[in-house]
């Protein structure tokens, strides 16, 4: 029996023929290391659209108890008085409602596939500190008597609260890794 010659080559391959030298042949690369993979930060997302969602809802209720003054009142004083916001106190409604809306749409962005949400997570975590500050002057202004503020400061406590929750559910999830 005599040994058979190898069929001649047409084009390249990934493999080395059985026989013969290895020259223009290329071997693909493996790695042990797992795959991370693409996707949505959903629990996170929904979390920060929800606390955006409260502050356009926070926008036509009142904020102060007996008062009839809602929160596109306060937005639309603290915006006409920008100089003196601070002395005026009305930073607090802005940073709330304008927190609320970086916050929305940062939820919207979750829900783009990436290999890890952290960064977002870490601006959603920011943007919810400058919303709990506004939040705590005036509780603390007021003594901690909750009794005095409207339904309006209540959705401005959900847009804190969710939005802090959703930042750290973002930033604390790591990587998806292929099984």
């Amino acid at each position: 029996m005599t040994e058979r010659e190898p069929a001649p080559s047409t084009g390249s391959t990934a493999y080395p023929p059985s026989q013969g030298g290895d020259a223009g042949y290329t071997a693909p690369d493996y790695s042990a290391k797992p795959v991370a993979l693409r996707g949505p930060e959903s629990l996170g997302g929904l979390l920060l659209i929800l606390a955006g969602i409260a502050a356009a809802i926070s926008l036509i209720l009142d904020w102060i108890d007996g008062d009839d003054v809602s929160g596109w009142g306060l937005v639309r004083e603290g915006f006409d008085d920008l100089g003196g916001i601070v002395d005026t106190g009305l930073w607090q409604p802005l940073a709330i409602v304008l927190g609320g809306g970086v916050l929305f749409v940062l939820g919207i962005l979750m829900w783009l596939p990436m290999r890890s949400h952290r960064a977002l997570g870490l601006v959603g975590l920011l943007v919810s500190g400058a919303v709990i500050a506004g939040l705590l002057v005036p509780l603390v202004d007021a003594g901690w008597d909750l009794g005095l503020f409207g339904p309006g400061f209540w959705c401005g406590i959900a847009v804190g609260v969710l939005g802090l929750l959703g930042s750290l559910k973002a930033l604390l999830t790591g990587k998806k890794y292929a099984p």
